[in-house]
Formats: structure tokens, sequence, C-alpha cells
């Protein structure tokens, strides 16, 4: 039920620990953020809660108005239906260990990630109309366009 190979969704870098899509269940993976990649748009989920662990590095993360620099051990959970974002501003890498429950599935940052690295192959942005596609069928939905989380 994983998969070890990473799957590169521009530069970002997912590894599935535990794919639980196909049975419905918990499903956890790892997500490598270098420093200022490009992110997911704000987004929410209309069937998953999210966890964020942060073993290396430091994330900034928002959900809702909160927004947080999680350092090497800290943690935040994004409940179903709640707007979250992450980004990079700092200098080193970032991981982070997801779980999800019910997990989305490896197959979801696939179809993401044939969408942003044709773009980035063609040096153009992604087609917002197939990423919104693509969202859609794996149950996200966009939130409105807003500045990355600043650190308050």
């Amino acid at each position: 039920m994983s998969d070890s190979s990473a799957i590169a969704v521009g530069q970002l870098s997912i590894r599935y620990l535990v794919d639980g899509s196909q049975t419905e269940s918990v499903g956890m993976f790892e997500l490598t953020v270098p420093p200022g990649s490009n992110v997911p748009p704000p987004h929410s989920h209309t069937q998953n809660d999210e966890c964020v662990y942060v073993p290396e590095g430091t994330l900034r993360y928002a959900v809702g108005a909160e927004t947080r620099d999680l350092a090497v051990g800290d943690t935040m959970l994004s409940p179903r239906g709640s707007v979250h974002q992450f980004s990079n501003p700092f200098a080193a890498t970032a991981r982070a260990l997801i779980v999800q429950s019910p997990d989305i599935g490896a197959q979801y940052f696939r179809d993401v990630g044939a969408v942003v690295n044709a773009a980035s192959a063609s040096g153009g942005p992604p087609d917002k109309a197939a990423m919104v596609a693509v969202m859609a069928r794996y149950g996200l939905v966009p939130a409105a366009p807003s500045a990355p989380p600043a650190k308050v």
C-alpha cells in the first residue's frame, strides 16, 4: 500500500509512505519543500482532515486566519473544510510529514504533477482550468486568491 518513489509537482516532492485511498483509510506522505518553491493555492478539502508534522526545516503554514512558522517537532491540523496553505520563505529546505484521513491518495499528486510539470516544461504557468478540474475530482476547493501567509 505504499509507493516509495517520489512524485514531482514542480519544485515539490511527495513520497507516499501509506496510500490509504484504495481503502478510504488514513494515508501518510512526506512533502519536501525547497526554499521559495511555488506552492499550491489556498484550498480546502471537502472529504479529508489533514495534519502536518515538521521533522526538518521550517514551514510556514496557515489554517484560516492562523499562520505559524512550524519548526522541527511542530504540528498543525487542517480540519475538513478549513482553508489552508503553506510556503517556505526560509533559507533551508523543509520536510513535512502529512497525515490525511481519509487519504486523498498518491494519484491526486500524479494528476496535479502532470498539469504543473507540463507548464514548467513549456515555461508558462499551469493551466488554471485543468488544475481546478483535477482538484474538483478529488474534493479540493480553491479559495479566493490571497497574499502568501505572513507570520504574525
